[in-house]
């Protein structure tokens, strides 16, 4: 018989924006005070857009594990233009905001036309926090995902926002996770968002965007806990209309919460989990 203490929990109750574990997005976290207080602070309306949870979902990670204050330091991967980076350091914050270089991103077709200079103003573009402020404390650096620079180390926590499964295939963004706890201080918390679909088997394992399942990220729960590191994860979908209702090409900005997507001829339904991390002390 297996130790029952080695059996994963399976958590059938839906969870609220407070008291998070890592969880899927649902319409209810999305009506919650704490959500509206979030989007307020990035100076966006609710459009109950998965997007927007994904950004919320890590911020309210980290203020529960205490990290929204100064003195801590958190690294930032793949942060594109997204208003993470600006918040955290308008609590006092000192952040490492990195992205890949340009150059590469062209070759890969993630973006066209953008300057590297620019790219630390990007991320205050809405003046969410103070520009003197911003630029004492946010620094950038071109960072390749799948080859984390060595200097990049002692950090209270790290974060991405659904650029995870964009590393070309399903072992090398598991290999991320896992290589994003080096940069850690012990007892350091990572927090992820990334693609996830609901079937149980179909999924797309490589390409531009790789999707988990249940079954992929039971594994990778499971090979944390047993080098020491915490992670909880419910699976809960979501009980409201809006759970159910499904977004088809071209997508809408409102009520976008799952999504039909078509890869390598196969059907998806899709949507964001979030993953919190504490990494063994």
């Amino acid at each position: 018989m297996k130790n029952s203490s080695k059996i994963m929990p399976i958590i059938n109750k839906e969870n609220g924006m407070t008291g998070l574990t890592s969880q899927l997005v649902t319409y209810k976290q999305m009506t919650e005070p704490v959500y509206e207080k979030w989007l307020e602070e990035m100076k966006e309306e609710n459009y109950h857009n998965r997007k927007q949870w994904e950004y919320v979902f890590i911020l309210q990670a980290l203020k529960e594990h205490g990290m929204l204050r100064e003195g801590k330091r958190g690294l930032g991967f793949g942060v594109g233009s997204e208003p993470i980076a600006a918040v955290l350091a308008k609590y006092g914050v000192e952040i490492v905001a990195t992205e890949i270089n340009i150059e590469k991103k062209n070759d890969r077709g993630w973006i066209k036309g953008r300057d590297v200079a620019s790219e630390l103003q990007t991320l205050n573009r809405w003046g969410i926090c103070d520009t003197e402020k911003f630029h004492r404390l946010v620094s950038f650096k071109d960072v390749d995902m799948n080859y984390i620079p060595e200097d990049l180390w002692d950090f209270d926590f790290n974060w991405s926002s659904c650029a995870l499964e964009h590393l070309g295939n399903m072992d090398l963004c598991t290999e991320f996770i896992f290589k994003s706890l080096e940069t850690l201080k012990p007892g350091g918390v990572a927090v992820h968002t990334t693609e996830f679909t609901l079937a149980k088997k179909l999924t797309v394992k490589e390409g531009f965007t790789i999707f988990f399942r249940e079954s992929d990220i039971r594994e990778i729960e499971r090979r944390l806990t047993a080098e020491g590191h915490k992670i909880t994860v419910n699976f809960h979908k979501g009980n409201t209309i809006h759970d159910w209702m499904i977004d088809i090409p071209p997508y809408k900005k409102e009520n976008h919460i799952k999504l039909l997507i078509s890869k390598h001829w196969k059907l998806l339904v899709a949507t964001s989990l979030g993953l919190i991390i504490q990494k063994k002390s």
